[in-house]
């Protein structure tokens, strides 16, 4: 997956709509789908912005299945995703322990565990 495979078009109300259907792995997000990119405290948009490009792809995905309630494997396709986007390891490493870290605190969700829901 390339960040130009999806396109995405503005909301008035500060989201993102899915402009064109995604497909990666068993994960399809379709048309009219809409996020609100990733939300990362605002202290840290300096480095992590909401709506950072690179790995807007990925952010989108997750945002889809944490809507299908489907946490663990929102956790596991962000992971993959990222690396297929060729995001460097720190931010890989980064930014999937700050989401398995919010959906243990938020959902009890255990990170160690692989099985997905």
């Amino acid at each position: 997956m390339k960040y130009c495979d999806v396109i995405v078009q503005p909301q008035k109300d500060h989201k993102l709509k899915v402009v064109k259907t995604i497909h990666y792995k068993d994960v399809t997000v379709p048309a009219g789908y809409r996020t609100n990119g990733a939300d990362s405290p605002r202290i840290a948009w300096f480095i992590y912005p909401p709506n950072r490009t690179d790995i807007l792809p990925a952010v989108i995905l997750h945002d889809y299945l944490c809507n299908k309630e489907e946490y663990a494997k929102a956790d596991d396709i962000f992971e993959a995703c990222l690396e297929d986007l060729g995001i460097n390891y720190i931010d890989r490493v980064i930014l999937v322990a700050a989401v398995r870290l919010y959906h243990f605190i938020r959902y009890d969700i255990n990170p160690l565990n692989k099985e997905t829901k």
